[in-house]
């Protein structure tokens, strides 16, 4: 737990991303469980998923560069 929370503390974007990516990538299994897609089409949209997580911090994290110029 002190490795987590040592992870959180030094790359908190990394964090940021992993946590981000685990939740979304839990929503879509969640919502495409009946939709009968085929595995290698399951695992791309997982990876596109993890993609936009990152994708996410990264843009939120320009406002971080903005108050630190300030």
């Amino acid at each position: 737990m002190t490795a987590i929370k040592e992870l959180a503390r030094q790359h908190p974007r990394v964090a940021a991303w992993i946590a981000l990516a685990i939740g979304m990538v839990i929503i879509l299994l969640w919502s495409a469980k009946d939709v009968g897609l085929l595995p290698s089409q399951m695992a791309a949209l997982v990876v596109a998923t993890i993609l936009l997580a990152g994708l996410c911090v990264w843009i939120i994290s320009w406002e971080d560069g903005e108050e630190e110029k300030e």
